[in-house]
């Protein structure tokens, strides 16, 4: 057989080939690799994947994602097994947004990636860790995790010895600013991030929705604090459930079970597509910056739905997130995590190694910020015995 020699130039063009499909396939108001944007500081472009691809496959590969693993989601980690951590819900997200991306006509990557960085900068414990490292950081620019997850990828992660952090397309690292983008003037990189988001970050942020309000519902009943009864109570679950019983006529009582959950997730699914299909159609968006400065967020949940979920989101903070059972263990920890952040401010020297090289440049109260938000809730609470903090 005939050797063949692949050079750069040669492999390359599986890159082009690809980018070449998607202006193909891909709708004028995605977001096109052949046209990102581009890195803060100028690399090479990858020889098989496009820029979006790249940039999946260095979240993927760091180590901030890893840490989602042993992060709570809903439940202390730990707890037990089959509950859902940071890590998991973040896949779950990524695969709902891939299939509204792909209904939508925009880029599949482009969602992937920011769905698996949005909440790389999340704190351990979950919200009740970040609002009490929020707090501890008032006098010092306070703390938000969605900014976290851009420190992270910027400066943070650092992998390669040409820059800091991972150097991922200014797409992405706009993703990741969705409380920024409706502030007049919001920029990154001297270029505009609104009023509204790229379709594909959009989709991102609304899929971070939907995956918690079908799958915190499966933890809770797993744990014994959410039950049949009360769901029965809400609008949402009983459309979950007539949808359930109009697909199968005979299931035992855990596939009913299941499958209404699934279908919690199929029901806002369709409804956002819908909508958003509705939208596109409505205010012609012949490009990405039309999308930006529609009237409207482009990518949502229809008014009737976005009524129902918000009853539905109430009854979930009544009944699941500030139950006793899960509320009691979140502030235990918090506590030893507001205790074990003095203790590095006060002693920085007990940070990581890495942590320490950035004290001169960040001070102290951010680099204990980096540091602590940067722990899994094991460690967290490791550090906090190790130095004997009760």
């Amino acid at each position: 057989m005939e050797n063949v020699s692949y050079s750069i130039e040669t492999m390359e063009h599986a890159r082009k080939d690809w980018e070449s499909r998607e202006d193909i396939l891909l709708a004028p108001h995605a977001s096109h690799a052949s046209r990102s944007l581009g890195r803060k500081y100028e690399e090479r472009s990858h020889p098989l994947r496009s820029c979006f691809a790249r940039d999946r496959d260095r979240i993927l590969h760091s180590r901030c994602f890893r840490r989602l693993e042993y992060k709570t989601q809903v439940f202390v980690n730990g707890t037990a097994d089959h509950y859902r951590t940071r890590l998991t819900h973040t896949m779950e997200m990524a695969a709902v947004g891939r299939t509204i991306a792909r209904v939508l006509r925009v880029n599949e990557d482009l969602v992937e990636a920011i769905a698996l960085a949005h909440d790389i900068g999340h704190s351990p414990f979950g919200h009740v860790g970040e609002y009490a490292l929020d707090e501890l950081m008032a006098d010092h620019g306070g703390f938000d995790h969605n900014l976290q997850s851009l420190r992270c990828v910027e400066l943070i992660e650092s992998q390669y010895p040409d820059f800091p952090g991972l150097n991922l397309s200014w797409e992405v690292r706009a993703g990741l600013l969705k409380h920024e983008a409706h502030i007049e003037g919001a920029e990154l990189d001297k270029h505009p991030i609104g009023p509204f988001q790229s379709l594909e970050a959009q989709i991102a942020d609304i899929a971070d929705d939907m995956t918690y309000h079908a799958h915190d519902v499966d933890d809770g009943l797993d744990a014994g604090i959410m039950t049949l009864e009360l769901l029965e109570k809400t609008e949402f679950w009983n459309m979950a459930i007539a949808r359930t019983n109009e697909q199968y006529a005979i299931l035992t009582d855990d596939q009913r079970l299941r499958i209404t959950i699934r279908n919690l997730l199929d029901l806002q699914a369709e409804d956002v597509i819908r909508t958003s299909l509705a939208n596109i159609e409505k205010f012609h968006l012949p490009g990405i910056r039309q999308v930006m400065q529609a009237p409207i967020r482009i990518v949502d949940f229809s008014p009737a739905m976005t009524e129902i979920l918000e009853a539905f989101s109430a009854f979930m903070f009544e009944n699941l997130y500030y139950h006793h059972g899960v509320a009691d263990a979140n502030q235990e920890a918090t506590r030893m995590m507001r205790k074990l952040f003095l203790h590095y401010v006060e002693h920085p020297e007990t940070m990581g190694r890495k942590a320490r090289t950035r004290l001169k440049q960040e001070g102290v109260w951010r680099t204990a910020c980096d540091y602590v938000a940067g722990c899994t809730d094991r460690y967290a609470i490791e550090e906090y015995q190790r130095f004997e903090l009760d």
